[in-house]
């Protein structure tokens, strides 16, 4: 043997290193020594721009964070109700789960940006009593509308992944169907879903950008402001860095989810 497992993973570490370094620094030369670099080098990476962009970009990103944490509450409620109305047995829930399907399909085919345009400049034109006719209040509609679809889809595959013989346990114990659904069947399900969960929230946080189609000052609309006052495209690099350090976390976070899924799959010996 040339080593134990702890020199196997250090020398799989420091190889895994020396190439990572060697691919970007030949990115690098190649990018650096390119005949257009100067030009975009002076529109992209400028110092000065950066550190005058910051602070209101910063500031404006809060809304963002804003807008994502209230649609996601929203959306993880909405999207279940969603799930369970499409779960539900027999002929007579059938207009429910018919519903239910059209929600889905309806929301998951029109584009998000083409909700968001409907909503935010079409509701408001309508001028009902007691309608909110605010850009933010409209752009957090569409974005919880459009991601409740394809969350209710996930929670759907977990509610289905139960295995049938849990709500004829819960059932036999003198449940009804809601009481298995809501004390046995969904929570084995929730638990199931979860990385695909954060999959779809880290999709949700990017969108949260295109609310400033319709008015609302995020990051992204500020990066324009102020790449127009500068003809300068360095606060949209601002704004990425901005949504790079929001979303790499939340990325992790599902890789160690399911990371620690498999193997308590793999404790279980296939079993869940």
């Amino acid at each position: 043997m040339l080593g134990g497992p702890r020199q196997t993973g250090i020398r799989g570490v420091l190889i895994a290193l020396a190439s990572t370094v060697v691919f970007v620094g030949l990115v690098a030369v190649i990018v650096v020594n390119s005949s257009g670099w100067p030009a975009v080098r002076d529109a992209f990476f400028s110092g000065e721009n950066f550190r005058s962009s910051l602070p209101d970009i910063a500031h404006a990103f809060l809304l963002n964070i804003k807008i994502f944490c209230i649609a996601e509450g929203f959306i993880l409620v909405f999207a279940l109700l969603i799930a369970v109305l499409r779960s539900l047995p027999g002929p007579v829930f059938f207009p429910l789960r018919a519903v239910a399907i059209t929600y889905t399909d309806l929301f998951r085919g029109v584009p998000t940006i083409l909700v968001i345009y409907i909503l935010g400049f079409g509701a408001p034109g309508l001028q009902i009593s007691g309608v909110p006719r605010s850009p933010l209040f409209w752009g957090v509609t569409a974005l919880v509308l459009v991601y409740s679809a394809y969350v209710a889809e996930v929670y759907r595959a977990g509610i289905e992944s139960v295995h049938p013989s849990q709500e004829a346990a819960a059932r036999s114990l003198g449940l009804s169907r809601a009481q298995a659904l809501r004390f046995v069947i969904v929570p084995q399900a929730v638990r199931r879903v979860v990385p695909p969960l954060l999959n779809d929230f880290i999709g949700l946080q990017k969108d949260s950008a295109l609310v400033a189609l319709i008015g609302p000052v995020e990051a992204f609309r500020q990066s324009q402001i102020d790449t127009a006052a500068t003809f300068n495209f360095t606060p949209y690099l601002v704004t990425a860095l901005f949504f790079i350090l929001l979303t790499i976390p939340l990325a992790r976070l599902t890789d160690l989810l399911i990371a620690r899924d498999r193997r308590r799959l793999l404790a279980g010996g296939g079993l869940t």
